[in-house]
């Protein structure tokens, strides 16, 4: 008998029953050590007490009311987030995706509201902000555009790193109102850019009265080691999306607006119904304030840099691997030929990983690994390296 999920996943042949920290257990019992954290959204790992009692307190008390009234628990996270990214007022959503889709909306509206009636939006190759259609058209993959068009236009896309090409596409179109990038591709491949390009773009946007909008879904909550990877490159960018790790498990985006993209949009403009409600928002409340009791920013940055250092020793000189990098504990290892096969050896061999731009291995462990579990997921993974790329040679 068939199954009746649709087929929309290629998914690996596992189904966990629980887990503990950066660990899962299988229906068959056996124990794996997770190096994705659920796509980077469980940065508290699984079973963290301040969460489960957080989400089971509030779930206790009430669950959904809707935006038509005052969510007390929202408000206090909206504080919470201009707290820690310096922006002046936040939205919720449910997902990653739908925090982008309020940016380019948010963008497009600022345009009209300056008489430009087709607003562009400049963003990068190889880029990735989400499935919807407005999303799909924003980033940077054909294999994920294709089949789905027309597509929304009033998106030139440009390459990731390259300030000029940013300027030649403002010069090129008029009607240009803001640019939209992650400092640190994730789906991409784990490229970061660098701190100066970043720098520059503000100054670009600043100089042009356009909108910088930084898409932190993958890459922000603590992944690089700061609340926010553009916070590397120390600038505030008038529009930011999060989603993945703000909840800790939790479906819940937010999108957050300062400077010329502060107070855009008003009463009927955008809306959801489930954003921001009780028992998401008591989630992400708990979670920021657990990344930051413990210190797992902190961690993230030097058990992050550890591992990142460990896998580039091991693996330097081994032919067909290309680079390790990435920032924090958000890191991508490129080999020279496509490697999707190591997801399946590498959960046979006891560890969770994912391959990405066909040919990038990306991790994005809990954010609470340690150093004796991070030398655990090397001592898994680069044998699996080396023994796929002597295979393939």
């Amino acid at each position: 008998m068939s199954s009746p999920l649709a087929n929309i996943y290629a998914r690996l042949p596992v189904s966990f029953t629980h887990g503990q920290g950066v660990w899962l257990w299988d229906s068959q019992g056996r124990k794996v050590l997770d190096g994705m954290a659920g796509i980077g959204v469980s940065c508290l790992g699984h079973g963290h007490p301040k969460l489960v009692k957080a989400i089971a307190e509030q779930a206790a008390r009430l669950i959904h009311t809707s935006n038509l009234y005052e969510v007390p628990e929202q408000a206090a996270l909206a504080e919470r987030i201009v707290q820690i990214s310096g922006m002046q007022e936040v939205l919720f959503a449910n997902s990653g995706s739908e925090a982008n889709e309020a940016a380019i909306k948010a963008a497009r509206y600022f345009g009209h509201k300056q008489g430009n009636e087709f607003p562009h939006i400049i963003v990068m190759e190889s880029s990735w902000h989400g499935r919807t259609l407005g999303t799909l058209a924003a980033t940077g993959s054909d294999k994920a555009r294709a089949g789905f068009g027309p597509l929304p236009g009033g998106f030139p896309q440009v390459p990731y790193n390259d300030l000029d090409a940013v300027r030649r596409a403002g010069d090129a179109e008029p009607r240009v109102v803001a640019v939209l990038l992650e400092v640190l591709q994730g789906e991409g491949g784990i490229r970061p850019s660098d701190a100066a390009y970043i720098q520059g773009l503000r100054a670009l946007c600043d100089e042009r009265g356009w909108l910088l909008m930084i898409d932190e879904v993958q890459s922000g909550i603590g992944r690089t080691g700061k609340w926010l990877a553009h916070q590397w490159a120390d600038v505030r960018p008038d529009v930011i999306t999060l989603a993945k790790g703000l909840g800790g498990g939790v479906p819940i985006g937010a999108a957050a607006f300062a400077g010329r993209a502060a107070g855009v949009f008003g009463p009927g403009n955008h809306g959801t119904t489930f954003g921001g409600g009780p028992l998401v928002c008591a989630a992400a409340l708990a979670t920021l304030n657990a990344l930051e009791e413990e210190k797992l920013l902190e961690n993230a940055h030097t058990v992050g840099q550890y591992l990142k250092q460990r896998l580039a020793n091991d693996l330097q000189g081994v032919q067909g691997v290309q680079e390790v990098r990435g920032r924090g504990l958000m890191l991508g290892i490129e080999l020279a030929r496509p490697c999707g096969v190591l997801a399946r050896q590498a959960l046979d061999a006891g560890l969770l990983i994912n391959v990405t731009r066909e040919k990038v291995v990306r991790l994005l462990p809990p954010l609470v690994i340690t150093q004796a579990e991070a030398d655990q997921l090397a001592d898994i993974l680069v044998p699996l390296i080396k023994q796929f790329l002597a295979e393939q040679a």
